[in-house]
């Protein structure tokens, strides 16, 4: 009988060593020479093979692992075992197996990706069930009667993490959420890594921890590579009966994930809010921006500077708009829109408008009490995107008018054409109760949007306000002139007062005073100015009996 079939065909297990995902390795110390054969590429080794030195697998270990390649090159007596997992640049994670053969000679083993040799129903990041185990599981779950819980976690920004922070690091993030998963609930909850940046959790509903509980759990800060990470989790939970009643376990993950999706709409830590303008070109600075803006507020580094609103036709000063600044205590002052949209994707809008509110009516305060000629003064704080729906808007207006004893109208709230418009009998409502709490209104940005005037006419407004795009165009655009000389005359018929934003000169100014606008704002009289800045341009501005107007833009 022939021995063929027997004999080691070389070139049929390089095919199989390939098609395993798994290469052959030999370190011989002396000659400082590792070998390896096999799948070298798909494992991430291919820039070493067909052999390298003991310095060339150092340098392709990422730095954090180069002590763990150490471990494989680190001579042994014989029988002694090589068991270490190493990531590579370019590779995945890699378990690398092996004996030491001869005294201090050669060492020889395998190599192959981790998923070879680790659990197959786990997630090799974190611990947790995956997802294909776990829909599997929670199949079985829910044939035991009673109430279910599922909830879904999903981190925000993964993204940006990974481009600020490298993968790996990144990583150590997920990491520590599934160990924190892993202690909010009881023993016996079925947790998994359903996605990336997903998590799942699944248990009776009497013992459950319940959303609120999760968040808490989770978003505690973190260290991660000297930066303080902010963890938000746009969270869904989903409640299902057990035994002959049950969904499907894949459907029921399904209904949890579109809660995610519906809470990821209300912005962050509640959702992902759409990100406007980047803050910053490096992703590093932009996430050391956002630990420095977690506790700006209550350091008192967010703060209203205050810019100008003249009337037009007497040149004196009327009041100001309150306009957020953040200094910073290494950056410098800041401009809104270096910092505004990630505060609104931390969802610290609210914060800061409760702020801007608060500070801006005391300041008024003060300046009425200190300057007798500044007592028909009034200041206007913008109201941010879904402000007005904000439950304590209404209390926090009254409770402000009260502590700074301003008189109603002295305070004004301006609210964006296009808030209004997303539920205009909602808003209707809730300007009519801060009315009568005191507050004046404007419409803010008015002729950019698409209201109904019909609405307009049912809305409380006090004050109407033109964009400063139709104000600056008013000189080459013939349209831009007729829109504002159109919502000019609406204010007029309908007894509002028209403020124009955008004034830079004198010029400006005239027009808008022939076409009837009763107020100006803008470089022309004044940038937003801080507090004690402000103090000096009302003092002026009494004293020589108008505000400062600039002759040419």
């Amino acid at each position: 009988m022939s021995n063929d079939r027997w004999m080691w065909d070389a070139t049929a297990t390089l095919e199989a060593l390939g098609a395993a995902d798994v290469a052959l390795w030999v370190w011989e110390p002396e000659k400082d020479r590792l070998r390896l054969t096999g799948a070298t590429r798909a494992l991430g080794l291919g820039p070493l093979a067909p052999e390298c030195s003991s310095a060339a697998l150092r340098a392709l270990a990422l730095p954090q692992d180069r002590a763990y390649a150490d471990d494989i090159l680190r001579v042994q007596s014989p029988g002694g075992e090589v068991a270490v997992r190493l990531r590579m640049r370019g590779g995945g994670v890699c378990i690398w197996r092996g004996v030491w053969l001869e005294e201090g000679c050669r060492a020889s083993g395998v190599v192959a990706p981790e998923v070879k040799f680790a659990a197959s129903d786990q997630d090799a990041l974190t611990g947790l069930l995956d997802r294909r185990s776990f829909i599997a599981r929670a199949r079985e779950r829910l044939q035991a009667p009673g109430s279910h819980e599922l909830i879904v976690a999903d981190l925000d920004r993964l993204r940006r993490l990974n481009e600020a922070l490298g993968h790996e690091r990144a990583d150590l993030v997920l990491a520590a959420l599934g160990s924190r998963l892993a202690a909010a609930f009881p023993p016996g909850a079925l947790l998994a890594r359903v996605g990336e940046d997903e998590f799942a959790a699944l248990c009776p509903k009497p013992e459950s921890p319940g959303p609120a509980a999760l968040r808490r759990a989770l978003e505690h800060p973190l260290r991660v590579a000297g930066f303080d990470i902010h963890p938000t989790l746009s969270i869904g939970a989903v409640e299902a009966p057990g035994g002959d009643e049950a969904p499907e376990a894949a459907e029921l993950l399904r209904r949890a994930e579109l809660a995610v999706e519906s809470a990821r709409s209300q912005g962050r830590g509640g959702g992902a809010a759409a990100y406007g303008r980047s803050l910053e070109t490096d992703g590093l600075s932009r996430l050391a921006l956002e630990g420095d803006l977690k506790g700006a507020l209550s350091r008192g580094e967010l703060l209203p500077f205050y810019q100008p609103i003249v009337r037009l036709s007497t040149g004196a000063l009327s009041g100001f708009e309150a306009l957020v600044r953040w200094r910073h205590p290494r950056r410098g002052l800041l401009m809104p829109e270096q910092f505004l949209p990630l505060c609104d994707e931390m969802g610290l809008m609210s914060d800061i408008g409760a702020m801007m509110m608060r500070e801006a009516a005391r300041q008024l305060a003060v300046w009425r009490q200190r300057h007798r000629a500044a007592g028909e003064l009034s200041v206007a704080v913008n109201l941010s995107t879904g402000e007005i729906d904000r439950p304590d808007l209404v209390s926090d207006v009254t409770a402000i008018r009260r502590e700074t004893g301003l008189p109603p109208g002295a305070l004004k709230l301006e609210v964006t054409e296009s808030d209004v418009m997303r539920d205009p009998d909602r808003a209707a409502v809730v300007l009519r109760n801060l009315r009568a709490a005191g507050a004046a209104l404007a419409l803010d940005d008015f002729g950019t949007g698409f209201s109904s005037l019909s609405y307009l006419t049912r809305l409380p407004f006090d004050t109407l306000k033109v964009d400063r795009y139709f104000v600056r165009t008013m000189a080459t655009n013939e349209g831009s002139t007729k829109i504002v000389s159109s919502v000019v005359k609406l204010g007029q018929d309908l007894d509002m007062e028209v403020v124009a934003e955008g004034v830079e000169n004198a010029g400006m100014a005239r027009h808008l005073l022939a076409l009837g606008c009763d107020y100006g704002q803008g470089f022309g009289y004044a940038p937003a100015l801080s507090a004690q800045e402000a103090e000096v341009y009302l003092n002026e501005s009494y004293v020589d009996g108008a505000a400062p107007l600039k002759a040419r833009g």
